[in-house]
């Protein structure tokens, strides 16, 4: 009985320490998408875009990106900047994960295609959009920890592989919207992968250059229609460019 009643209380304790660490997260989180709120302001000149779109702001409060960072930066998970998550990758900062969803204008049931899965966070927050997600990540062991990650947290409706995303998923083929986390040139597999009326949106630039961050939409006649939406700054994307 003594036994049972110990057992009982640590299993409580457990749960007043979780319920404590949502409490604490919920207003951290609300500081930051006021603040992303404040960038979308101070970038509308560029992207055209003043507010972030409700059904963004709902999905970005409903992932917990503390759990996307590595354990040393838990306490910086709501800070508006990116962070490392080693390999030489980091986690976007949150106001250019917002932009770029919102650019992308996907939804419930939309197919998109992400490459660089990098801790599995945009993934995520396209998931909590609706939409069904296949991303590729080529670091190996980020794939993997991306992978685990995503299923522990009950992200059903995303597939991750390692792989050069250069190559995009043609199995899979055609997406309603593809995300690249990654500057770089275009690739070429990307455009012929995107669905009529589908949107890539993609850092293009190189490393220690200039970057813009891009949209492109295929046209229902197969042409593509290009707009520089801002001025950033990402890791390189790595791979098979020249396919």
């Amino acid at each position: 009985m003594i036994v049972r009643r110990a057992r009982m209380l640590g299993l409580i304790g457990m749960v007043l320490v979780a319920v404590s660490a949502v409490a604490e997260e919920a207003p951290m989180r609300e500081t930051l998408l006021d603040e992303i709120a404040l960038d979308y302001r101070a970038t509308a000149g560029w992207t055209g875009l003043r507010e972030m779109s409700p059904a963004v702001r709902e999905a970005l409060s409903r992932v917990r990106r503390e759990a996307f960072v590595r354990d040393d930066d838990v306490s910086h998970a709501y800070v508006n900047r990116p962070l490392s998550i080693g390999h030489g990758q980091t986690i976007s900062q949150p106001f250019i994960v917002a932009l770029m969803t919102d650019l992308l204008a996907v939804g419930p049931g939309s197919r998109v295609l992400e490459i660089g899965t990098g801790s599995g966070y945009q993934a995520a927050v396209l998931a909590e959009l609706g939409a069904h997600v296949w991303t590729i990540e080529i670091v190996d062991a980020l794939a993997k920890l991306a992978r685990e990650r995503l299923a522990r947290l009950g992200y059903t409706q995303i597939a991750v592989r390692a792989g050069d995303g250069n190559l995009g998923w043609p199995d899979e083929a055609p997406f309603d919207g593809i995300i690249v986390t990654a500057a770089g040139p275009v690739p070429p597999a990307l455009l012929e992968q995107l669905a009529p009326g589908g949107r890539l949106v993609i850092p293009v630039g190189s490393t220690g250059g200039d970057q813009q961050l891009t949209v492109i939409t295929r046209q229902a006649d197969g042409t593509f229609e290009r707009e520089e939406k801002l001025p950033v700054r990402f890791v390189p994307l790595t791979g098979d460019t020249a396919r």
